[in-house]
């Protein structure tokens, strides 16, 4: 034989004898050809094809003897493989890649096999099994009703069964897609295979990626396009689509609207609970993740066990969240998508508040059930306010109504452009959204106080590769955020109506000025604020405060195969910069307030009045504040990984390193100055026996600036083992209706170095100048001296999460149902602990900080995922269930030692439970308090308050009430249990989807609402109205107890009374879309349904008075075009 690249141009059929074969370049089935002729032979097709591709053949010359040329050819820029397809389709050659050559061999002839026709119902059927022209020995064929009728295919890939006539034949074999083909009357059935796709199904995990298949870590992927939704925030498609995450939406800010969430809950009461986020390998913040279109998404994975996140050493602690953005892509011509919708967007739930009738009637009740002889309000008033008199005299105010718009209505529009050729690909991406707030505009101003924010953000990804071996990628990501709203923060705004009742002045009065400073706004003496009241309005309106942030994002890495060393052997590397700046102008006002001094009924019918000004004039003018923050970021990451198949044994390995340095642009003082340091190295190992057996051994080694020399690094290792039972031959044979069966199990220890936001906690802290210290029992001596401001602690050291996880993935026929389980636990060991409560202020440490290593938790849990999805003709149906269970326990605190009331102590609880007093109910009378404990809570205790549980009377004897009784209640502010169920329907152009979400095991306290206050001033929520304690309401389980005009310690401390169950289930998404050729519209909606026990406001917002900026319901009509 001889090589076909060694024949000479004026010879067409002329071809070399091989005897023996010769490994040269390697062949790539990515390799393009071209090809266009009239006629030509095959010989002159194969060299011309050697020149585009350097490839190499094998061929005979007796083969090249019996071919015919090859007439009308026309091949345009197609991969090698197809190229080869279509040259071979009718000749009577076939082709093979061995070892990086092209072998060319004679099509086998099929000689057909002879079926029989059996007696008694059965028949004879015969036939091949083979996967693209290569016959597959081994291949199981039983008949589906009946499994213990079955055969395999011989080494030319044949078989002969004999079956009940009217069968179904199920084909089987490890690593492809099982088929079922009912027999009919056919007596001859030939099958082609195609691979399982699962089983080559690529996830990303810590610094790379790997087959799904091999993957012995707890990781959770979700596809990129089930997180768009109509908010604003990717951080509020998480919950309930992704098992593992717990996330929680607590405000419906413009900006600020994204939901917190916790990967396997929460583990540290040290500060640093959120979860590391990486952008394409590069760290980056949770305002930059909800920044992202899902558009631009190409794979979102969530790591979750050790095995998955001790690579990440000091950062992976808490999990990781991996978002890889789309790169472009060798097509024909570019592939160009957009997406513009509108929103319609209005609170869920709003607190109700009582009329100013109700109001005043319920303070003179108040007032009178104290006996303390203070002013009520009139009946005249009462009356006047009733029917409406004036406006002025008689004010009614509906403080949420006149300052809050009942909706808003914003926008976005996303454009993406991808394509490429061969050595380059390119992706670009573009979003523009503006969200508006629910804020009125006041028309006298020249400015808008309402709360709007425009954010864009750009994707520009291009991937080159340089030669067949070198690759290089260049990534942008920019985000720009223009701020505007209020001149005072918009949750205050919304918490500024609690401390203003209806009834005391109007917003303001009658406008006879020129501009906004002739606004004569209502006010009451006797307040903090110029010696008035706050009037909520005009403290909106009388300022403005803008920002500028811009984020850019910029990562080069490369790759370079090394296969002239060894072949899977590769170098990559990363490198990344990182600027965040921040501009602000904040510009407020003073305002006057008046009020009314006397008036009287007019003629007219109406009222005259003389108004007094509340307090001294104030300045008018718009102040100014401005300020610049920002920060800058440099990562270098370097790595070998070795990646190779030996038959049936897999291997892989990676080594990395990895610094960082942290910088702030415009430090405050010397220790915000000093650049923020992180260094490791990292190390993986896996190894594949057969798809069958699996292990992996994880490795980091890392460095943090936090601690002393000699504890400064630390070592996290991890092991991962796992067994895929349905590769098992016996396996499959005993259960053919199990696709996929892998028992995983991992354990390792994780790192943690941060310390709540301080720094340097081995180091002292001292202020010198103008310092002084207090000491003494009393806290009654000072001296002049250094201030410590923190103590140092050089045996600080890391803190430690020990995580153990066994998990099960599950397919069921043909992996058409899925179902991944884990359980795990997590130890939290070493956690920072600042002591300086704990320590006696005697020895002059008030205020110093002195860190420890005190705390230990125990997280415990399980989540778990199904899935089902079933495709026709017309139609489709894809079902997604998940679940998660998180529970903390904290076993050692810094607290001091309860030897006595062990009630008081944390230890045994879950972080963030409550604590409070037990309530057994309302006080029915005199008598009964008279012979119930003492309870010193503060305030006057009668009948209608609550009568709380005396827990410590066994203990001391003192039968008296005091903090000494309170108890850990309820369940932590976090959820435990989030779950969620997402369906997705298609049929023909149509389709439909939502997402149903819950939480559970959950509680608040809800506090800051009680009636009046202690400057009898403060509004009145509407359910106490309807169901609170009183002399002609004497219900001992009133959902309110007795009214007082001032705050009544006893009734408002916490406890269980005010502690409710913030457990519900929402209607999260849900969408109906229409497609037609190249375009598809959809109307979607979010936050449309919500159950739940508590009915105040939004549970979802959690505990306090419901004043916050309220959750939104949205309303969404969109279309999506995209041209190919």
């Amino acid at each position: 034989m001889r090589y076909i690249g060694s024949l000479c141009n004026t010879s067409a059929k002329v071809a070399v004898l091989l005897t023996a074969f010769i490994f040269l370049t390697h062949v790539s089935s990515a390799q393009n050809v071209t090809l266009k002729h009239k006629q030509i032979t095959l010989s002159e097709a194969f060299q011309e094809i050697r020149k585009q591709t350097n490839v190499d053949f094998i061929i005979k010359t007796s083969q090249l003897d019996k071919v015919r040329p090859i007439q009308n050819i026309d091949i345009q820029n197609k991969p090698l493989k197809q190229a080869l397809e279509k040259l071979l389709e009718h000749q009577p050659l076939v082709f093979t890649i061995d070892n990086g050559i092209i072998v060319i061999s004679d099509r086998e002839k099929k000689t057909p096999l002879a079926p029989t026709v059996q007696k008694n119902g059965k028949v004879e059927i015969v036939g091949t099994v083979k996967n693209d022209g290569n016959n597959l020995y081994g291949v199981s064929v039983k008949v589906k009703d009946s499994p213990s009728i079955g055969t395999t295919t011989d080494g030319n890939g044949r078989y002969i069964l004999v079956v009940p006539t009217n069968s179904t034949l199920i084909f089987s074999y490890v690593g492809y897609a099982n088929q079922e083909i009912a027999i009919a009357d056919k007596r001859r059935i030939d099958v082609q295979l195609s691979p399982d796709q699962s089983l080559s199904e690529v996830v990303v995990v810590g610094y790379g990626t790997q087959k799904k298949t091999s993957v012995v870590g707890a990781l959770e992927s979700v596809k990129p396009e089930t997180l768009r939704i109509p908010t604003a925030n990717l951080s509020n498609a998480l919950g309930g689509r992704l098992s593992g995450v717990i996330a929680v939406q607590r405000s419906g800010e413009p900006g600020a609207d994204g939901a917190s969430f916790f990967i396997r809950g929460v583990s540290t009461f040290s500060g640093a609970t959120n979860p590391l986020i990486l952008l394409d390998g590069v760290a980056i913040s949770k305002g930059d993740l909800d920044a992202l279109a899902p558009e631009v998404i190409e794979s979102f994975s969530v790591l979750k066990d050790a095995t998955a996140t001790a690579v990440f050493g000091t950062r992976g602690a808490n999990g990781v969240l991996i978002i890889t953005t789309k790169t472009g892509k060798d097509l024909n011509k570019p592939r160009i998508s957009a997406r513009a919708q509108s929103q319609i967007s209005r609170p869920t739930s709003i607190p109700k508040f009582v009329d100013g009738v109700s109001y005043m009637e319920m303070f003179n009740e108040a007032v009178t059930g104290r006996g303390t002889g203070e002013i009520l309000y009139s009946q005249d008033k009462i009356n006047g306010t009733r029917l409406g008199l004036d406006p002025y005299v008689y004010p009614n105010v509906d403080w949420y109504n006149e300052m809050f718009k009942s909706h808003t209505i914003n926008n976005e529009l996303n454009l993406n452009v991808q394509g490429g050729g061969s050595k380059i690909g390119y992706f670009l991406s573009a979003t523009g959204n503006i969200s508006n707030g629910l804020l009125r505009k006041f028309d006298l101003n020249s400015f808008d106080n309402n709360v709007s924010v425009k954010r864009y953000s750009f994707q520009n990804n291009i991937n080159v590769n340089l030669t067949s071996t070198t690759k290089i990628a260049l990534k942008l990501n920019a985000q720009l955020r223009d701020y505007y709203g209020a001149g005072v923060d918009a949750p205050s705004v919304f918490g500024d109506i609690m401390n203003a009742n209806p009834v005391d002045f109007p917003i303001m009065f009658p406008f006879t000025g020129i501009d906004r400073r002739d606004v004569q706004y209502g006010g009451k003496a006797g307040g903090t604020v110029n010696n008035g009241f706050i009037n909520p309005f005009a403290r909106m309106v009388n300022g403005y405060q803008n920002g500028f942030q811009s984020t850019l994002l910029t990562t080069i890495d490369g790759a370079q195969k090394l296969d002239f060393i060894t072949k899977g052997l590769e170098f990559k590397a990363l490198v990344s910069f990182k600027n965040w700046s921040n501009t602000t102008t904040k510009r407020t006002s003073g305002y006057n307030q008046y009020m009314i001094n006397s008036y009287a009924p007019d003629p007219a019918g109406g009222y005259t009045y003389d108004l007094v000004m509340v307090g001294q004039p104030q300045n008018l003018s718009l102040g100014t504040e401005t300020g610049t923050s920002g920060d800058r970021e440099i990562y270098f990451q370097p790595s070998i990984e070795y990646n190779r198949t030996f038959g049936n044994h897999t291997v892989s390995g990676l080594f990395l390193y990895n610094t960082t340095d942290f910088n702030v642009n415009n430090p405050a003082d010397l220790i915000s100055s000093l650049p923020r340091r992180r260094q490791g190295i990292t190390g993986r190992a896996t190894y594949g026996f057969a798809n069958k057996y699996l292990a992996e051994v994880n490795f980091g080694y890392n460095g943090s600036e936090n601690f002393a020399t000699g504890s400064r690094f630390g070592f996290f290792p991890s092991v991962g083992l796992g067994y895929v039972l349905s590769n098992e031959k016996f396996f499959t044979d005993l259960f053919p209706a199990v696709s996929n069966l892998k028992i995983r199990g991992s354990w390792g220890k994780v790192g943690n170095d941060q310390i709540g936001g301080g720094r340097f906690p081995y180091l002292s802290d001292l202020k010198l100048d103008g310092a002084s210290f207090t000491t003494g029992i009393d806290q009654n001596t000072t001296y002049t001296g250094p201030t410590y401001l923190q103590f140092a602690n050089p045996l600080i050291s890391w803190e430690v999460a020990e995580k153990k996880n066994i998990g099960v993935d599950l397919g069921i026929l043909n992996n058409k149902f899925n179902i991944v389980f884990d359980l795990y636990q997590e130890d939290r060991t070493n956690i920072f602990v600042d002591r300086s409560a704990t320590i006696p202020n005697v020895f002059g440490t008030a205020g110093t900080k002195v860190y420890g290593n005190v705390g230990e938790v125990r997280n415990r849990g399980f989540d778990f995922s199904l899935e089902w999805n079933k495709s026709e003709k017309d139609w489709g149906i894809s079902m997604r269930g998940t679940f998660t269970y998180a529970h903390n326990t904290v076993l050692k605190n810094n607290e001091p030692a309860f030897t006595k009331y062990r009630n008081l102590s944390q230890i045994g609880y879950s972080i963030g439970t409550n604590l409070g007093y037990l309530a057994e109910r309302l006080f029915i009378d005199q008598a009964e308090i008279d012979n119930s404990p003492l309870q010193q809570l503060g305030g006057f205790v009668a009948p209608g308050d609550i009568k709380y549980k005396d827990l410590t009377n066994d203990i001391d004897g003192l039968n008296l009430i005091n903090s000494d009784d309170r108890v850990r209640m309820g369940y932590p502010t976090t959820p435990e249990i989030v779950y969620g169920l997402s369906t997705s329907i298609n049929y023909k152009k149509f389709d439909f989807s939502f997402l149903l979400q819950g939480v559970d095991r959950t509680s608040f306290m809800i506090s800051g609402f009680h009636p009046f206050g202690n400057q009898g001033v403060r509004n009145v929520l509407q359910f106490i109205a309807e169901d609170r304690w009183s002399p002609e309401n004497p219900n001992i389980f009133a959902a309110y107890p007795r009214l007082s005009k001032l705050d009544n310690l006893n009734n408002t401390e916490a406890s269980s009374y005010w502690l409710r169950n913030g457990a519900f289930l929402k209607l999260r998404s849900a969408e109906i879309g229409y497609s037609h050729k190249f375009a598809r519209i959809f109307l979607s909606g979010y936050n449309l349904l919500t159950f739940s026990k508590f009915k105040l406001w939004d549970p979802e917002q959690g505990g306090g008075n419901g004043l916050g900026y309220p959750t939104q319901q949205v309303f969404n009509l969109g279309v999506q075009l995209r041209f190919n």
